[in-house]
């Protein structure tokens, strides 16, 4: 596995992305003082004596509570078992991985009261590769991500399970095996580590990337799409998204045939306003990355130590607001992709729209050809749809309403993946159908970059001529979307990301 220099509170989107995809973060030694002057200042504060949240007192609507000293590593104990709640399947080990990497970036920022062996040993386990089992629901955004964190946690004493390179394990088995050895909480520390949005951002921050891969792989099945219905690149600007499709189009033998003499004015919307809509998700998608970009590198457990002079603040950096908006934005700029998608695939099947065979089969009534992967396809949007209503307008009070406003970033974030997938099936879907569309037109050829998508399509796929089993065929071009095949064979043209 590559190793990634992480620098606390400045680390970028190609940073995460990468750990996502498996690279293993190391933090830069240059934030260890900080670190080491953050938990002597907790220190200092336990000596103290005087009541601060979350160091000697109960939690939430149990702040007025005093905790004796000699009670405080069991405070912080406690409150891990209590807090580790969930409930669910467990988290994608990739998404786990990121929020560990998420965390450790925050509390290495010495805002955190955290001693350098239990950030080490979060650390460790990333480097070995003992990533925690932590059921994915149970979280309201806000006070943090109480219970994913938790679970997290919960694995860092000794308790709960781990996901490893050689199976599925009781966290203490793991840890003998890899040489680690699980850390005793101190003041504040369980606190810092149960408090934060790095569940939240985790799962939004997986959902951009993916989104990332899912707009650049509609934009290529789109140009497909339109050489297919013989469309017209007129109407596209020189805008980025615009100009990407142009370029993806260019020197197309199919767009040529017709560009004089064509009866038709006007292309359907799903054609000619692809730059608009997909140049509009594009930035949505820029607006959430900034966004999350910001809250990735921030410090967002409570309260935040200041060891210049032994203050702990008490505020709500917690709150995820943030995610939740940025979540709910990546949530509408997937809908409608896959959205435009699956009317192209509606188009392309309809004889009277296309100018091709019913349901792009040579014979149709004897075969149904693509009716039904249409009417999949359909079914995929109308279910995004639904879970693309807003998150973050919801709220339940929380705590005894001591948190009486939450931001519900959690799922939110974490419906992304699925949303997600569903349209990547509906890409898949247009590939084919828009491979399909081309073949009807030899021996014209598409352009140089969509003859290389079509030509992977077919390596995978054959020409339909008659009925056959179809769900292989759709597992088999989903496939080349969700790796980002259809992307990178078209690397000729740049296509736009979500950096601008």
């Amino acid at each position: 596995m590559t190793e990634l220099i992480l620098k606390p509170g400045s680390a970028t989107l190609a940073d995460w992305r990468a750990i996502y995809r498996g690279a293993v973060p190391k933090l830069d030694d240059s934030c260890r003082p900080k670190i080491k002057a953050s938990a002597e200042a907790v220190a200092r504060i336990v000596a103290k004596g005087e009541p601060v949240y979350g160091i000697n007192t109960g939690f939430g609507k149990l702040a007025s509570v005093r905790i004796p000293a000699n009670d405080l590593e069991t405070l912080q104990r406690n409150i891990v078992l209590s807090h580790a709640a969930g409930v669910g399947e467990p988290m994608p080990a990739p998404v786990v991985r990121l929020m560990m990497a998420l965390k450790l970036a925050s509390l290495a920022q010495g805002a955190s009261g955290v001693r350098a062996e239990t950030i080490d040993l979060l650390q460790g386990m990333l480097a070995n590769d003992v990533i925690p089992v932590v059921p994915a629901q149970g979280s309201v955004g806000a006070s943090g991500d109480l219970a994913p964190l938790a679970h997290m946690t919960a694995v860092m004493i000794g308790v709960g399970e781990c996901f490893t390179p050689h199976g599925r394990f009781p966290a203490k088995v793991a840890f003998v095996s890899h040489g680690l050895e699980p850390v005793t909480l101190v003041a504040k520390e369980g606190l810092a580590l149960l408090n934060g949005t790095q569940f939240s951002t985790a799962f939004a921050l997986a959902g951009l990337f993916e989104a990332e891969t899912l707009y650049q792989s509609a934009l290529v099945a789109g140009a497909l799409s339109t050489d297919a219905a013989r469309g017209s690149d007129a109407p596209f600007g020189q805008i980025e998204t615009a100009d990407a499709l142009r370029n993806l189009m260019a020197g197309s033998a199919i767009r040529e045939s017709h560009r004089v003499g064509d009866e038709r004015v006007q292309d359907p919307y799903c054609l000619r306003c692809q730059p608009q809509v997909m140049g509009a998700a594009l930035d949505v998608l820029r607006k959430a990355a900034d966004t999350l970009e910001t809250e990735a590198n921030g410090v967002t457990d409570n309260p935040l130590i200041f060891a210049e002079d032994d203050t702990a603040l008490s505020g709500g950096n917690f709150h995820a607001e943030p995610v939740a908006f940025a979540a709910d934005m990546i949530a509408l700029a997937v809908c409608e992709i896959g959205s435009l998608s699956e009317r192209r695939i509606a188009m392309l099947v309809d004889p009277a729209l296309s100018g091709m065979p019913a349901f792009l089969t040579p014979k149709p009534g004897l075969n149904s050809g693509f009716m039904i992967p249409q009417v999949t396809a359909a079914a995929l949007v109308s279910e995004n749809k639904q879970k693309a209503y807003p998150a973050s307008v919801d709220s339940i009070p929380t705590s005894a309403n001591q948190e009486d406003h939450v931001s519900m970033a959690a799922h939110g974030a974490r419906r992304l993946l699925g949303m997600i997938e569903n349209a990547t099936a509906v890409i898949g879907i247009e590939l084919l159908a828009a491979a399909q569309g081309c073949d009807f037109h030899a021996p014209l050829a598409s352009s140089e970059a969509l003859e290389t998508v079509r030509k992977l399509v077919r390596a995978e796929v054959p020409h339909l001529d008659n009925d056959r089993h179809f769900h292989p065929d759709m597992e088999k071009a989903i496939a080349l979307v969700r790796s980002g095949a259809a992307v990178k064979v078209a690397a000729a043209v740049a296509l736009p990301g979500i950096a601008s």
